[in-house]
């Protein structure tokens, strides 16, 4: 299971059940890329749909979509599946004798928590793919400049160790096989600044722009498999909303 059916999987349950409620949000196409942090492997840049909005019950936002269930606080309380990409393949040069690590696939629950003095995110989700744990806390806020809408975003994400391992550890059988120092990880827990801009072209068409930075610890970057202290990501989009 990949998290392109986690994402069908999601959207025709949430569809079926809420075919007579409106769209409203944010549609369009962007490139998104990540910096890399494994040896031997660059940055990845793709181009995919941008989603970030409610139809019902039913939500997006960008890598993250759900089911808003009963309320709590000013919020719902939230089914959620996030899509993630933390996976690499490893069939570069100083990866051989590595397992390929597949895409985890997060699975859980959240809240989106709309505030006077800013948003709250937290989620807490499961991995079958690892059988680890990610959750995550984000503050956002929100301020003009001009015609500009700003989000400046600050988080911390915490790994299980069962998760970090399926990414970064590596076990006897591929040390043997790749000449690498085995690894066995511990849990994590990763510092995020995000800065997010919203530029109006006309009424509908908006153009989307993030930047985020992940601070890296211990139980990521002493992996033989990581060279990098820190992961910068962000994405460029074009987008319609819908009221």
């Amino acid at each position: 299971m990949n998290s392109k059916f986690v994402l069908v999987l999601w959207s025709c349950m949430a569809l079926s059940a809420l075919a007579q409620d409106r769209l409203t949000g944010d549609l369009g196409g962007a490139v998104y890329t990540t910096q890399k942090i494994v040896h031997s492997t660059g940055s990845q840049s793709m181009t995919l749909p941008y989603a970030y909005f409610d139809y019902g019950r039913f939500y997006t936002r960008v890598d993250t979509l759900g089911v808003k269930t009963m309320r709590l606080g000013n919020g719902h309380l939230e089914l959620a599946g996030r899509i993630s990409f933390e996976g690499f393949p490893t069939d570069a040069p100083g990866l051989h004798g590595i397992a390929a690590r597949t895409n985890p696939m997060p699975l859980g629950v959240g809240t989106y928590q709309e505030t006077p003095w800013g948003a709250l995110f937290a989620y807490s989700f499961y991995d079958p793919s690892s059988g680890g744990m990610l959750h995550e806390l984000t503050y956002a806020a929100e301020f003009q400049v001009g015609a500009v809408t700003v989000y400046p975003q600050l988080g911390i994400e915490h790994r299980s160790q069962k998760y970090v391992q399926h990414l970064y550890g590596v076990s006897s059988q591929e040390a043997l096989a790749s000449g690498l120092g085995a690894y066995s990880a511990t849990a994590s827990d990763t510092p995020v600044l995000a800065m997010a801009l919203e530029w109006p072209v006309d009424e509908a068409w908006r153009i989307n722009l993030q930047w985020r930075r992940r601070w890296l610890d211990r139980a990521i970057t002493h992996s033989p498999l990581v060279f990098a202290q820190q992961q910068d990501s962000g994405f460029l989009a074009l987008t319609r909303s819908f009221k």
